[in-house]
């Protein structure tokens, strides 16, 4: 069917009772031989993990966490890296009833005691490596009574240990469509991380992520690179592909653009899904070595994705990457869907089950070509619940009957929709509003850029100006010159005004642990060094 058929047709069909541990991993468990996961570690060993193999371990784990006092309900930290033992507990507490809290393992001791306070966390599963920062706050957290890890210490209970004591008998318990079932905490900037709430639906509606814009198949291995703390690997590495019964690869390593490219080809990847950040990296390699015959499906999210890293990747291999547009606290709201006319640089169109628009601050509809606040209409299940144990936020989300995303974008005449920025990134310079991202592709597009990142520099005359901070490829040094060149080439690509009067080469850009850039820190900088320009 096209698009259009799809979308008009479309009905969320969510049942009143929806567990995924039961009814996704149980259901393919009944081929024991059916492939989940297949884990590769950083010194390339792997394993092979079955959807029985992880019904056995869930259904002991939960025991396991039920025998420590761990209740329907009740919060549970889980503070894993990529490792089957991830799927092994989240799919416990979805199946107890309790409430899962997916947390980046590289999380200190302030992060820690934060969350497990503000959730009031029961328990907390983590690695060894992690105990430490862990014991450093937990005299400070009166509610994390159950400690957990994986090669435990003294006066804690080791993971595998308490697994294989759970008993395999596990009776259902039944959860609603509208229960709550999982908390991402959202990557805190100026302010406290924000707990995102999201109900058993959020679960299923994933079956749509995994059909519609992964285009999965029985015959597929599906591998997205993300952080087991972050909403996308939920999605990715969980609810989209085994809502489908589709096998997933994992790997353990840190993120090296030849290994990456390497291990799409050793093992085969069909279907891939990677933050724009890790795109611009890799088309930056000889893609001419790796030939990919089995790659069929590429798709994006995270951040908008450049032209010009589509196309490299097109010509390379064949294979549009499909740009998509989510958030923490939505499954995919816009998509480039299989099918449709790509627009290079576009989010795509709304996503089946979900009404999109650009409104004004009133909330008000604004023409096509007008650049105005994201919103989503309604309740949609693949929406959270809310902010959790904070009313104020969860209000100001909302303008009426609609959602605000936080992020400005524009709707073309044919009802394609394209990123500009996060509602506090747009830049605003001598009037003219400057979204970064048009600014960062175009410096993406010179031969000596690796990585950019675009924010408002204070500046006396204009209020503000475009400040460029630059990354530059292996063996480039950074000069005036250099930053001169570089300040034409974006004249000469895009409109002259939006030009960085400020660039800056820097060795990294500060990133989220998602891949996202931390352009928060770098208008921090910014403003600590106004009118300062460093080579």
């Amino acid at each position: 069917m096209s698009y259009s058929q799809i979308y008009r047709a479309f009905q969320w069909n969510v049942p009143s009772e929806f567990n995924f541990g039961y009814d996704a991993v149980d259901v393919f468990a009944a081929d024991r031989s059916r492939l989940a996961l297949l884990y590769v570690r950083e010194d390339g060993t792997s394993e092979r993990h079955t959807f029985w193999d992880f019904k056995q371990r869930s259904d002991r784990f939960a025991n396991a966490l039920a025998g420590l006092g761990v209740r329907r309900g009740d919060p549970v930290l889980l503070m894993l890296p990529r490792m089957p033992e991830w799927q092994v507990a989240f799919i416990a507490c979805l199946k107890l009833g309790a409430l899962a809290i997916p947390c980046t393992a590289t999380l200190r001791a302030k992060d820690v005691g934060f969350r497990a306070n503000h959730s009031g966390a029961r328990a907390i599963v983590t690695v060894r490596a992690n105990v430490d920062e862990v014991e450093s706050v937990v005299a400070d957290c009166p509610t994390l009574a159950v400690k957990i890890a994986i090669d435990a210490p003294a006066g804690w209970v080791d993971f595998h240990a308490a697994e294989r004591a759970g008993s395999r008998a596990w009776t259902r318990i039944a959860t609603r469509s509208d229960e709550p079932a999982l908390c991402f905490y959202t990557s805190g900037t100026t302010k406290d991380p924000k707990a995102v709430l999201h109900a058993h639906s959020y679960t299923f509606a994933h079956t749509y992520t995994g059909e519609y814009w992964l285009d999965l198949r029985r015959t597929d291995l599906h591998w997205t690179t993300a952080d087991t703390g972050w909403a996308k690997a939920a999605y990715g590495v969980l609810f989209g592909p085994w809502n489908h019964g589709v096998p997933v690869f994992m790997y353990s390593g840190r993120f090296d653009p030849e290994r990456e490219m390497q291990l799409l080809d050793d093992y085969e990847v069909s279907v891939f899904c990677a933050p724009p950040t890790e795109y611009r990296l890799l088309v930056k390699q000889d893609l001419s070595r790796w030939k990919l015959p089995r790659l069929r499906h590429c798709v994006g999210a995270g951040e908008a994705l450049n032209p010009e890293v589509i196309q490299a990747w097109k010509d390379a291999y064949g294979v549009v990457i499909h740009d998509g547009y989510g958030q923490t606290e939505s499954t995919i709201l816009a998509a480039n869907l299989p099918g449709m006319a790509i627009r290079p640089g576009s989010m795509g169109k709304p996503f089946p089950g979900h009404t999109l628009a650009i409104v004004d601050e009133e909330g008000k509809r604004l023409p096509a070509g007008e650049t105005g606040d994201l919103v989503v209409h309604g309740h949609p299940p693949s929406l959270f619940l809310e902010y959790w144990k904070n009313p104020g936020e969860t209000a100001a989300c909302r303008r009426g009957e609609w959602y605000v995303t936080g992020d400005r974008a524009y709707a073309d005449e044919d009802g394609y929709f394209w990123f500009v920025a996060r509602a506090d990134d747009v830049i605003i310079s001598a009037g003219y509003r400057i979204g970064p991202f048009e600014v960062e592709s175009a410096l993406l597009e010179h031969p000596a850029v690796l990585e950019s990142a675009v924010v408002a520099a204070p500046d006396a005359v204009r209020g503000a100006v475009v400040k460029a901070y630059v990354v530059l490829r292996p063996g480039i040094a950074g000069s005036e010159a250099l930053a001169r060149e570089l300040q034409e080439h974006v004249k000469g690509v895009t409109a002259p005004y939006k030009y960085p009067r400020q660039v800056e080469f820097i060795t990294a850009l500060p990133k989220t642990v998602s891949g996202k850039i931390r352009r928060v820190e770098l208008r921090q900088r910014a403003q600590r060094d106004a009118g300062v320009s460093r080579i």
